[in-house]
């Protein structure tokens, strides 16, 4: 990394860093709780450029050495270990520079958050409500895996099994900045239950995936809100189906409308509809963002446009293949299982080669 502008930016990083510390420990930024979050979340971006910088500077301090062993002692051991030792840091050394290179590109300002996450039947009618069922086992499944937290908000069950509608969020580590790239339309070709003659059909479900706004991102006035109570229905029992525990939130200036209706608690599930109202709120000002990406990104990754095809699941073959960056692998049901991490690793390495592009560094 021989180039002194990053050198430069990245010493100015860490000054930064350094000041960051400070004012989270100071008792006046402790108090202002929206000013505190801001900090706490920048200093957590720029703790991961500061650690990589410093191990750059290690090796690259190991490097001169062994360079200077191999080029002045006599000891023919000494001369050995250094070598071996280069070609170590040689291979270390660029894969680092890239790794410090992607930290100095602006992430998504999403990417930390929980998300909302939204399964829909498209086009193909009981088989299509079958379908987002299947996907959403699958997502179940990943995100059990990766130890993220699911809360259903609400579910509208097909009429033969699978959902017609299920809404749910999904809390841990960074999930929006991993999650943001299923946003879009799933199709799948296979033989339906239902059918009788042994016929391919087509059949399609839509996901989306919001980033979960947090408190401090919208101010949302109360008296902007009409608070409708009604009967859940669907599974839950007697207490559920007969009482009014399920809320509408509809927000009177832009016209949303957001129901929770899965848990026994009139509370709880008025907490889980205003989380996701804000985050639809939210999501008005940032979809101007992922439009801008869109205009200047081929592969629209996280654009989160929902209207594309953006992978097909064929069973008779056995194969799903991801249309955005023509990956493609034959273990649809490992797949179906929950291992979809294939594909998000192969979408991230193309939105981060666009990302390194576009920047110039």
């Amino acid at each position: 990394m021989a180039d002194n502008i990053i050198l430069d930016r990245l010493e100015g990083l860490k000054h930064k860093f350094e000041e960051v510390a400070q004012q989270i420990t100071d008792p006046a930024v402790m108090s202002d709780m929206k000013r505190y979050v801001k900090l706490n979340k920048e200093y957590r971006e720029l703790d991961l450029v500061v650690k990589a910088f410093s191990e750059y500077k290690m090796l690259s301090s190991n490097f001169d050495s062994a360079k200077e062993i191999l080029n002045n002692e006599k000891d023919e051991e000494l001369k050995e270990m250094a070598k071996a030792e280069i070609e170590e840091l040689q291979e270390k050394l660029p894969e680092l520079e890239e790794k410090i290179k992607l930290l100095l590109i602006p992430a998504d300002p999403e990417d930390s958050k929980n998300a909302i996450l939204e399964i829909r039947a498209g086009t193909g009618g009981d088989e299509a409500s079958l379908f987002a069922g299947d996907i959403y086992r699958m997502y179940i499944r990943y995100c059990e895996n990766r130890g993220w937290k699911i809360e259903l908000t609400n579910i509208s069950e097909g009429t033969v099994g699978g959902y017609k509608e299920i809404v749910m969020s999904v809390k841990g580590d960074g999930v929006y900045g991993v999650m943001k790239y299923e946003s879009g339309v799933h199709r799948v070709q296979r033989i339906p239950k239902t059918e009788t003659q042994g016929r391919v059909h087509t059949s399609a479900a839509t996901v989306a995936v919001l980033p979960e706004a947090e408190e401090f991102d919208v101010d949302i006035s109360m008296n902007d809100i009409r608070k409708d109570t009604f009967c859940s229905s669907g599974p839950g029992g007697q207490s559920v189906n007969t009482t009014y525990s399920a809320i509408r939130l509809t927000h009177m200036p832009t016209g949303i409308v957001v129901q929770c209706q899965d848990e026994k608690s009139q509370i709880k599930n008025f907490e889980k509809a205003l989380v996701e109202l804000r985050s639809r709120i939210y999501n008005l000002e940032y979809q101007k963002y992922l439009d801008n990406i869109a205009s200047k990104r081929k592969t629209m990754v996280s654009t989160g446009d929902r209207s594309a095809k953006i992978r097909t699941y064929n069973y008779p073959q056995g194969r799903v293949t991801d249309h955005r960056i023509n990956f493609t692998q034959y273990n649809l049901q490992a797949i179906m299982d929950g291992d979809i991490q294939p594909f998000i690793d192969q979408l991230q390495m193309a939105e981060n080669a666009e990302r390194l592009k576009e920047s110039q560094l």
